[in-house]
């Protein structure tokens, strides 16, 4: 049985973050019709190569949540994608529950489905090589009509809580990740408001199921005004809101918290994180770290647009994204820093 917590700690390395290209066939093929391309299994196939071997992807990323076809797919030479990115010190991860569906008796409401033979998935995923796991619960904000209900939140936070159990159970990492969505004109304070609801209740149902706290990883949303709202809170206020909501929420056990970008642009996602891990912040009892995926692939997916003349490109966007991410770990992330691409040798 490997060592969860050496595990967890490696995925909130200083300087890293956890790329998400856990994308389902529906959500791959939307980035894809943005790039009119086919979302074609050769050509998810070679993007996803595209990403994972991008020349210095290991100095920013310390591991990659996959989907399930990804995790079974290979690299033109044959090697597994697991296989490649633990050869670069990657950690394989993979998304293992089955998508957002509508909650019984509850309009306006998604309960997280994928329980039922999850305990056998996790066993063959872990021979594939994925080390840790990845669920996610949505929780909408309603405008005016009492949305979340209690039940919503308490019933995935159930979920969460049972899959992290059977991940431990299995030798994996689970990263249990409870958000929020930004839809709607809500304000940063309504935001605030039911993430810490949501995350009372998904730490409450952790403790029932013994969920070893020192061996999870968190990935919750940040607080931030609705993606609607008429008043956007700006990024000091963003980042002083999201602390002060996972310190009255998140025990000190925690390895580390890997947030979501959760529809933001990709500079706002950084800015944001930069924020919190400014030098003289208030030090925190956890890493606050990055797990991103549009934010981190909306460069490379625009400069590759499906042809193998810009892979070089691409990944070369990548690895500026992943390096603006680091930097924002420790706080040293500068808006100047978007122009100035910084060249990494092949290999």
């Amino acid at each position: 049985m490997p060592d969860l917590n050496a595990v967890a700690q490696a995925l909130v390395t200083e300087g890293k973050g956890i790329l998400a290209a856990d994308e389902s066939a529906p959500t791959i093929k939307k980035r894809f019709d943005s790039i009119s391309i086919e979302s074609t299994e050769a050509n998810r196939r070679a993007y996803r190569e595209l990403l994972f071997t991008a020349p210095g992807v290991g100095d920013f990323i310390s591991g990659v949540i996959l989907f399930d076809e990804t995790l079974r797919q290979q690299a033109a030479d044959g090697t597994p994608f697991a296989k490649v990115l633990e050869d670069l010190g990657v950690i394989p991860g993979i998304k293992v529950d089955a998508g957002a569906k509508p909650l019984a008796g509850a309009p306006g409401e998604k309960i997280t489905e994928g329980l039922d033979g999850l305990r056998e998935r996790l066993g063959e995923y872990y021979d594939l090589g994925a080390r840790f796991t990845k669920w996610r619960a949505v929780i909408t904000i309603g405008m005016g009509d009492g949305l979340p209900t209690p039940n919503c939140i308490d019933a995935n936070a159930e979920a969460l809580a049972r899959y992290a159990a059977m991940s431990q159970e299995a030798g994996l990492v689970p990263i249990v990740e409870p958000e929020v969505l930004m839809d709607g004109d809500h304000t940063i304070e309504r935001c605030s408001e039911i993430t810490e609801a949501t995350l009372h209740s998904v730490f409450r149902s952790l403790h029932r199921q013994g969920v070893v706290l020192e061996d999870m990883l968190l990935k919750p949303n940040m607080v931030i005004s609705g993606a609607s709202c008429p008043q956007q809170a700006d990024v000091e206020t963003v980042a002083a809101q999201t602390v002060r909501c996972l310190r009255r929420t998140v025990p000190a056990a925690v390895p580390g918290i890997v947030f979501l970008s959760g529809g933001q642009s990709n500079e706002k996602a950084t800015a944001h994180l930069n924020a919190m891990n400014r030098p003289g912040a208030a030090v925190n009892p956890w890493q606050l770290s990055f797990s991103y995926g549009r934010a981190l692939q909306e460069p490379p997916l625009t400069a590759w647009r499906g042809e193998t003349a810009n892979v070089e490109k691409a990944q070369g966007a990548f690895h500026h994204r992943a390096r603006l991410n680091g930097a924002a770990r420790s706080g040293t992330y500068r808006v100047a820093m978007e122009n100035e691409l910084v060249g990494v040798s092949p290999g």
